[in-house]
């Protein structure tokens, strides 16, 4: 299966399986929110001042020098209380309420004083330095939309209408495992021969808390049918989703697959993509199931291209794209298959402006220290047999999935 065809069929299966819970603003980063956002207030709630300066009817300032009496003091926060008329400026500073009369503000860099007097040597146009009503946020518009990712300026913007509990998304509860007889916990110290620690289960744990999950971290299972069936339908009955690493290619102990086929369901499975061509997507007892391959970088590829976009639909959000970035090749590659490849490397700014991708010399599916020396993945079309120098390329930085 091609990479469009796998995602246009995840995003036909996905559906939103998060509940809704009202929580502090304070404690909504990162947060998918749950219900649309409508304003109730104007903001700025009234006419204000942009700056420090004096307010002023821009008529009386139409034949400069112009000296007006200075009959007043505007600090934000504590409102004048009266209308001004023609003739008056009143001294006024950024954010307080403009008084009912002066269309205008002059800056205080402008204004020479003479006692109470001040003196303006300047026309001004109707409407300088004010800022409106309503100008920013309408009562009654919406201000966020449901299955936005809540940043901090996306929490100010709430609080800025006197928001102070937002409906979220509660975390997806999601199940992850390990899988194989040489695979070991990190917390051992003696390294049993012909075993290697198990860098793929803390890895996924930290990447799926990122994307905003409830994690259950449920070990390592053994290559055995039976143990595997019985851990995938245990976790099944309490997880929104089962994610696996490992066993599921094609090989004679690659369990998990098989469990998949005969407990489950098996939606796809397989990708002509490289790395992570062996990555499967099913059911088991109704609750969604993914099977990344073993090898570690294989294992970030999927969940970045793949995993990522049905986690974050399950858990409401709308906007599931990564952006790419178009980057110079700074190498030169023969390619003997036609998957579409991603590669690891970094990218850098030339001197005359252009933006250089270059690749990571060693980019084995198992070599995670790739990951740790590169910024992002370099896109290699399908079917492009020769990469040269001065090809234009998509470039995806890691953290425009990971955040």
């Amino acid at each position: 299966m091609l990479l469009e065809d796998a995602l246009a069929r995840i995003k036909s299966i996905s559906k939103i399986i998060a509940g809704v819970e009202e929580v502090n603003i304070s404690d909504c980063l990162g947060r998918t929110l749950g219900e649309d956002i409508i304003s109730k207030v104007d903001v700025p709630p009234y006419d204000n001042s942009a700056m420090d300066g004096y307010a002023v009817f821009a008529s009386d300032l139409a034949n400069p020098p112009v000296r007006l009496a200075v009959t007043g003091r505007i600090a934000a926060g504590h409102p004048l209380g009266r209308e001004v008329g023609p003739g008056e400026a009143i001294r006024i500073f950024t954010g307080a309420p403009l008084p009912p009369g002066p269309d205008s503000i002059v800056m205080q860099e402008k204004v020479k004083l003479d006692g109470d007097i001040a003196i303006f040597s300047e026309t001004v146009k109707p409407g300088t330095n004010r800022r409106l009503r309503g100008e920013n946020i309408k009562s009654g518009s919406t201000i966020l939309k449901k299955g936005q990712l809540l940043r901090a300026q996306e929490i100010g913007l709430a609080a800025s209408v006197g928001i102070s509990t937002i409906k979220v998304y509660k975390p997806l509860r999601v199940a992850v495992f390990s899988t194989g007889d040489e695979i070991i916990d990190s917390t051992q110290n003696d390294l049993p021969p012909g075993c290697i620690y198990d860098a793929n289960r803390p890895l996924l744990v930290s990447l799926l808390r990122g994307l905003g999950c409830g994690v259950t971290d449920l070990g390592i299972l053994q290559d055995d049918s039976g143990v595997i069936s019985d851990a995938l339908k245990n976790a099944a009955t309490s997880h929104d989703l089962i994610i696996t690493s490992g066993g599921v290619s094609v090989g004679e102990e690659d369990h998990v697959i098989n469990t998949i086929k005969n407990s489950g369901s098996l939606d796809f499975w397989r990708l002509a993509v490289k790395p992570g061509k062996p990555i499967a997507f099913g059911n088991i007892n109704d609750t969604a199931f993914i099977g990344l391959p073993g090898n570690p970088v294989s294992a970030i590829v999927t969940l970045m291209m793949l995993a990522r976009p049905m986690i974050l639909l399950m858990s409401g959000r709308i906007d599931v794209g990564l952006n790419r970035y178009k980057v110079e090749s700074d190498f030169s590659l023969e390619r003997d298959d036609g998957r579409l490849e991603w590669i690891r490397g970094n990218v850098k700014t030339a001197s005359d402006g252009r933006v250089l991708a270059s690749a990571f010399p060693a980019q084995g599916s198992g070599i995670l220290s790739s990951m740790v020396a590169s910024s992002g993945f370099i896109e290699i079309p399908a079917g492009l047999a020769r990469i040269n120098k001065g090809d234009m390329l998509d470039f995806i930085p890691f953290n425009e999935a990971f955040k």
